[in-house]
Formats: structure tokens, C-alpha cells, sequence
């Protein structure tokens, strides 16, 4: 399983922005250290709150110093930009980075963003899809490419250079369990993003998700694996669950209440449909939307009942918010390093079955102790000799 992040980002509008774009790339070093394997930021332009306009940007700075884990966009919002100036934006990240750029594309899902730029919602999904035919077929083409459509014409264009990547760099798009999404995601083989709490009421259950990835990739003609298919969800974890849930909570209500009641309407947080907005608490968020608040044993438990539900997938992806002190954020990251990701990697498992045969062969005394020693003699090992001693 890989584990990947997704960063909005979200800042308070009161804080020095240099600052905190230096702690987003710091992040991203810190997640490269402890073998995390992806991370995404996604592009906004308004509101105040999430500021990263060109996260190509900051990946292109990370890139210099995060060695091995893998950069991308959720995502890139396909209706702002010319789709040739993207191909070769991704083409140059994807150079940069020796083959580590995935492109994630979407219509744009930031109500403000849509206004400032004055699109009508009806056309944006149908920009979107008309700009990833035209960045495929420039990242497949050895030559330039004639297209005429709705939105956009290109007469004899052609990238100078291709993808680092071969046949050509991976493209990626979040789902909210629509029929629509997950048939464009099979179309061009991209990764996915499903959210674990599931979307509208009306979205495709998570656990028949696959099945209907499948279906589409059969009409397609492509092929689809659950290795690209990632679940999105917020985890913070400490030493102890209360703990954990008294870092996050007071911060939790806030960003909700005060932000996302404000950019979209309260009524996709809500649990019911007449309850009062503001009497949402943390628990009920954390619930309906199955964040991982507590230790690492309550994360292994929780991913691996996601694991049951939809017959496995390939990765996690853990959104980034800043309701904790940057220092708890770096432990509970550390936490999940340490103790969840070897659990599904299986790195960890010979290290218990080999600490479980030296007990069970204590208790049956088939360990020898060294240099005749007695049974009931204390001793301790000396590491310079590589013997045991007497104390």
C-alpha cells in the first residue's frame, strides 16, 4: 500500500504567507524522510484561506531536496488554463524530478475560484474534459496536433519535449462517486481519489466504486488497477486516543463552522438535514466523514476496515490541516510511519514473528547461555566484545 498526502493548503488568513508556505515544503520533506510516496497540492486562487495558486511551483522547490517521493497536483483546475501550457508546465515538472510528476486534473471544486474567473458552472466539467483530450493526445504525439473544439483550437501544436515518463507522465482526478468521474478516471487510466467517507447522497457507494471502474475500463478498452486507487481522509494521532482528539477538536469546529460554512453551505457537513449548523460538533464530522483521530493501532484498525469494504485499494491519502501545533502534526506523522505503514507493508510482521519464537523458545528453554553461565545469573551483553558478561 502506498501512502500519499493532500494538501489543500489551508492557513488562517491572519498568518505571514511566506511562513507558512515554508512549513508546506517543509512538510514535504518531512514526508520524504519517513517514506511517504506521494504527495499533492491543489490550485486556488481566492478566499484567503487556501494559497497555493501554481502548485507546480512549490513541487518544482520541494523537488530540490524531497528525493524520492512523488509530486502532484489535486488538482490542477483545467478551465483557468490553456491545456497546451499545462502539458508543457507537467512536462517540465516531470523533467525536473526524473519521472516523479503526476498531473491531477479537475473542473475546480472552490466556489470563489469559479466567480473569479467567471465561468458558468454548467461548462466547467465539460472544460475539463475537452482540456484532458487535447493534454493526452500532446503527450502522446510525436508530432504536432490539429483540434478543434468547444472551448479550445489548436493548429499544428506540439510539445518540443515530452514527459520524463514514458509513454507519458500519469494523470490523476478526484471523485466524489459520481458515474461521470469514475468513467473519465478509466478513460485515460488515471489515478483516483475517493473520499472514505463516501460523497452526495446520491454517489456511488465505496464499496461498489471499483466495480464500476471496471465496467468503464471494459468500455474504454483500458485497464484499470486498484494499485492507482487511493482513499481520502484526515488522520492525527498521538500516544493516547484522548489525546489525540484534544489536539484536534477546538480546531476542528472552527475551520468547519468558520470556512467551509462560508465557501460552500453547511448542509454537506450536516447530519441530518434540519439539524442547526451550529450545533455540529467535532465527533459528528469526524464520524460521517471517517477521519482517523486517536493511535496508531486505532489507524491500522480503521484502514483495515476500509480494506474490507471495498476488496482493498492502493493507497491512503491524508489531507493536511493545521489544527495542531506543527510539532504534534510532525509526531502524529511520525506515529503513522513508525507504526501503521510497516503493518501494511508487512515490514514489521518477520520482526514479531521473530520476537514471538525467541519468547516461546525461552519459555521452552531451548535458548543456551553463554559461557556456562547458570540460568539464574544476571547478565548483560557487551557490545565491544560481543559477549555476555557478569554484572
Amino acid at each position: 500500500m502506498k501512502y500519499a498526502f493532500f494538501m489543500m493548503p489551508l492557513h488562517l488568513p491572519t498568518e505571514n504567507p511566506a511562513l507558512a508556505f515554508q512549513r508546506d515544503i517543509d512538510l514535504i520533506n518531512l514526508a520524504d524522510d519517513l517514506g511517504y510516496d506521494e504527495f499533492f497540492i491543489g490550485e486556488h486562487h481566492s478566499a484567503g484561506w487556501e494559497t497555493i495558486a501554481s502548485p507546480e511551483m512549490v513541487l518544482a522547490k520541494a523537488s530540490a531536496s524531497a528525493a524520492t517521493i512523488k509530486l502532484g497536483t489535486a488538482v490542477t483546475s483545467l478551465p483557468f488554463h490553456h491545456p497546451f501550457n499545462v502539458a508543457e508546465r507537467f512536462v517540465l515538472l516531470d523533467h525536473l524530478t526524473r519521472g516523479r510528476a503526476i498531473l491531477g486534473v479537475g473542473p475546480c471544486g472552490l466556489p470563489t475560484d469559479i466567480q473569479t474567473y467567471n465561468i458558468p458552472p454548467g461548462d466547467l466539467n465539460a472544460m475539463m474534459q475537452e482540456s484532458t483530450d487535447i493534454i493526452v493526445k500532446l503527450l502522446e504525439s510525436e508530432d504536432p496536433i490539429d483540434y478543434e473544439g468547444r472551448y479550445w483550437t489548436l493548429r499544428e501544436m506540439g510539445l518540443q519535449l515530452r514527459s520524463y515518463q514514458r509513454p507519458r507522465l500519469k494523470l490523476a482526478t478526484a471523485s466524489v462517486g459520481s458515474e461521470r468521474s469514475l468513467d473519465f478516471a478509466a478513460k485515460y487510466e488515471m489515478l483516483i481519489f475517493s473520499l472514505a467517507g463516501g460523497g452526495p447522497p446520491n454517489a456511488i457507494p465505496l464499496a461498489d466504486i471499483w466495480g464500476r471502474v471496471e465496467q468503464a475500463a471494459q468500455k474504454h478498452g483500458t485497464t484499470m488497477t486498484r494499485d492507482d486507487w487511493r482513499i481520502v481522509t484526515y488522520v492525527h494521532l498521538a500516544d493516547t486516543r484522548e489525546q489525540a482528539w484534544a489536539d484536534v477538536e477546538e480546531n476542528i469546529v472552527r475551520d468547519v463552522h468558520q470556512y467551509f460554512y462560508t465557501i460552500n453551505t453547511p448542509m454537506g457537513w450536516l447530519t441530518t438535514p434540519d439539524q442547526d449548523p451550529s450545533d455540529l460538533t467535532a465527533q459528528e464530522i469526524v464520524d460521517k466523514r471517517r477521519w482517523i483521530i486517536g493511535t496508531p493501532d486505532d489507524a491500522i484498525d480503521a484502514i483495515q476496515a476500509l480494506i474490507d469494504e471495498t476488496g482493498g485499494f492502493g493507497g491512503l491519502m491524508i489531507s493536511t490541516h493545521e489544527w495542531v501545533a506543527q510539532q504534534k502534526i510532525n509526531y502524529s506523522l511520525e506515529l503513522f510511519a513508525r507504526y501503521v505503514m510497516p503493518h501494511f507493508r508487512g515490514h514489521s510482521a518477520d520482526l514479531r514473528r521473530a520476537w514471538e519464537r525467541t519468547k516461546s523458545d525461552r519459555t521452552d528453554g531451548r535458548i543456551p547461555r553463554p559461557g556456562g553461565m547458570p540460568d539464574d545469573m544476571p547478565s548483560v551483553h557487551d557490545h565491544q566484545s560481543n559477549t555476555f558478561v557478569r554484572r
